[in-house]
C-alpha cells in the first residue's frame, strides 16, 4: 500500500511495499520515542531535526527519536536518544502525547510517545551520531519535509507550546537572571509568533506581580539603557503550581 505525506508544496511518497526495518535486539517492538526540542534563538523559535542515516527513510529529516530498550523507563529512553542522535543532554523532558494512527509508520504498526523541551538554541553545540547523519536547528515555519507523521506531531507541539505560555511561566528560565521587559516580550513573541503591543504587554505583565525591579539599568548598550528586572521567586513558584491566564 502506498502512503504520501504532504509538506507545503512537496510530498514525500512512501514506497509501494516496504520491508520492516528490523529493530535491534533488546528493544520494544512497535513502540518508539520522538522528541520535540524547541530552541529559542534570539527572537526565533526553532525545532531540532536529525537526518536519518539508515533505515527505510535514510536521507530524510525527522524528529530525533527511536526505539526503547527493554530495561529503560520512557523518559530515560527519550533522554538517551536525544543525546545519542544530537549530542544534547537535557534532563527536563516532558511527555507531550502518544501518537498511534494505524498507518503512521509504513512498514509495520508503531506507536510513538512524544516528549518535548524548550531550550536556548545557542547553548548547545550539535553533534550528530548513532543512526543520524546530521542534526540542525530549523525555524518552525521553514522546515524541510519530515518523515511519517512527524509534521503532525510538530504542529501539535507548536500549538501546545502556545497554549502553555499563556498559562504557565514556560520558557522564563531561558532569560538571564536580570533582564529587560523587552527581552521578556521577545520571548512571548517568539513562541506565540505575533507582534505584541509594548504598553499593553507591560501593563499585563506588571499586574501579575511576578517581577521585581533590580534598580539597575543595562550596561554597555548603544541605545537608551532599559531598567532591569528579576523574577520574584515566590511568585514564580506559585504561578508554576497554580497557573495563570495571560491573554494577549
Amino acid at each position: 500500500m502506498s502512503h504520501s505525506f504532504e509538506h507545503g508544496s512537496e510530498i514525500i511518497q512512501e514506497d509501494e511495499e516496504l520491508e520492516p526495518f528490523p529493530p535491534p535486539e533488546g528493544v520494544m517492538r512497535g513502540l518508539s520515542i520522538d522528541n520535540l526540542i524547541f530552541g529559542l534563538d534570539g527572537n526565533e523559535l526553532k525545532i531540532l531535526l536529525i537526518k536519518h542515516g539508515e533505515g527505510i527513510r535514510k536521507g530524510h529529516w525527522a524528529l530525533p527519536g527511536g526505539w526503547i530498550k527493554l530495561e529503560e523507563d520512557l523518559r530515560e529512553a527519550a533522554t538517551r536518544l536525544l543525546k545519542d542522535l544530537t549530542g544534547i543532554s537535557h534532563p527536563y523532558l516532558e511527555q507531550l502525547k502518544t501518537f498511534g494512527k494505524v498507518d503512521r509508520y509504513p512498514a509495520e504498526r508503531v506507536v510513538t510517545i512524544a516528549y518535548y523541551a524548550l531550550v536556548s538554541a545557542d547553548d548547545y553545540a550539535l553533534m550528530a551520531g548513532f543512526s543520524a547523519s546530521d542534526a540542525a536547528w530549523y525555524n518552525i515555519h521553514d522546515t524541510p519535509p519530515v518523515v511519517f507523521d512527524h509534521q503532525h506531531i510538530l504542529d501539535y507541539g507548536i500549538d501546545f507550546l502556545k497554549h502553555q505560555v499563556r498559562h504557565k511561566p514556560i520558557g522564563f528560565n531561558l532569560l538571564p537572571e536580570k533582564f529587560t521587559l523587552l527581552q521578556l516580550q521577545e520571548l512571548y513573541e517568539a513562541i506565540l509568533d505575533i507582534k505584541l503591543d509594548k504598553p499593553n504587554f507591560r501593563r499585563k505583565i506588571m499586574k501579575m506581580n511576578l517581577l521585581k525591579p533590580c534598580n539597575e539599568k543595562q550596561q554597555g548598550v548603544a541605545h537608551r539603557a532599559a531598567n532591569l528586572y528579576r523574577f520574584d521567586k515566590d511568585a514564580y513558584e506559585k504561578l508554576t503550581e497554580q497557573g495563570f491566564t495571560f491573554e494577549v
